[in-house]
């Protein structure tokens, strides 16, 4: 495993960088693009809303993912779990004095007592997918050492491994499945937001004062739109014949908390795309076999960054919850070995 090591000084300022460029306050620019209500008017010019949501919900996964089975099949070959934008494999912010954190909570270590090789790796957080999808390459021969893979990835690490599969074509690495995980697909509304929000006077300055915060690059941001996506990215990067493509997507139903990190971003999404998970749409994570939609589920549930809170709120209302997420991963494990993956 790759360690990415921060002190809490860095992550506090990361955070601020982050809040500053990601997190931008609706400002009148902003309700020109959007319209000035949160239903967003601009619905009807984006050409997929012709479709009734039905249509591209797919199977609509309510509670299938509510509590562990008792038996799950193995795959054969290993599971690589590749993280999204911003994301890491394990951060020790005190040294040993406080527990790591890791992306993949819980979820690594369930899918290793069942059995399964499980290989965790670390690429720039937010870098280019070019350089990305390099090091996930670098980081999966290193640790495969010539076995095949499987690959399951959240969010932006399906662009990677998407990128890496079709375009490097690494020698030392054998991809057998990619199970992407809201990973945005075609873009997102919300990268368009901010892009648009923050505007092309702006972004040079705030790009240096976010590498210069945090020592991250900045290549990643500009690429979620779903301009790129759709004009540079998808066209260069065909599916390889020879690799099973698999995809689930998730969304809320209800508009997220006021001190949500999703408030702003799924009003924007659902107002354009239709129903999200708080950062990408249902429509933007289908690629491949879609095997569903997780309903009531937001974009951090989906790696077991649960809010506890609410969880019990709901269980004191009565109502369980729906979505466990390492229930989740050990049927995608169980579905890769019927697979015969």
């Amino acid at each position: 495993m790759i360690v990415a090591v921060a002190a809490p000084a860095r992550t506090s300022l990361l955070r601020c960088a982050a809040r500053t460029i990601l997190t931008p306050q609706p400002t009148r620019t902003a309700r020109r693009y959007f319209g000035a209500s949160s239903t967003c008017h601009r619905q009807s010019l984006d050409p997929r809303n012709k479709f009734a949501p039905k249509e591209y919900l797919g199977k609509e996964i309510v509670d299938d993912y509510a509590i562990l089975r008792d038996q799950y099949e193995t795959p054969k070959n290993p599971i690589v779990l590749a993280h999204g934008l911003l994301g890491f494999a394990e951060l020790k912010l005190a040294g040993s004095f406080l527990p790591s954190i890791h992306y993949w909570h819980g979820i690594k270590d369930a899918l290793s007592r069942r059995k399964c090789e499980v290989i965790t790796t670390t690429v720039p957080p937010s870098s280019s997918v070019e350089q990305r999808a390099a090091e996930l390459a670098r980081g999966i021969e290193a640790q495969a050492q010539g076995k095949s893979v499987n690959i399951i990835a959240h969010s932006m690490g399906g662009l990677d491994a998407r990128y890496m599969i079709s375009q490097l074509k690494p020698a030392g690495v054998r991809v057998k499945s990619l199970v992407t995980v809201a990973t945005p697909h075609h873009g997102s509304t919300f990268a368009d937001y901010l892009m648009d929000e923050i505007g092309p006077e702006r972004l040079p300055s705030l790009y240096n004062m976010w590498e210069r915060i945090t020592g991250f690059e900045t290549g990643a941001f500009n690429q979620l739109t779903k301009r790129y996506m759709a004009e540079d990215f998808n066209p260069k990067t065909p599916d390889d014949p020879e690799v099973r493509y698999f995809s689930y997507g998730a969304m809320v139903h209800e508009k997220p908390p006021l001190l949500s990190p999703f408030r702003l971003s799924h009003g924007i999404i659902h107002g354009i795309e239709g129903p999200n998970d708080g950062l990408v749409s249902v429509q933007s994570s289908q690629w491949g076999t879609y095997k569903g939609t997780l309903s009531g589920v937001n974009h951090l549930d989906l790696i077991n960054w649960s809010n506890r809170f609410r969880f019990t709120w709901q269980k004191w209302m009565g109502r369980p919850p729906t979505f466990n997420a390492i229930a989740f991963y050990l049927d995608i494990a169980d579905m890769l070995a019927k697979e015969g993956l």
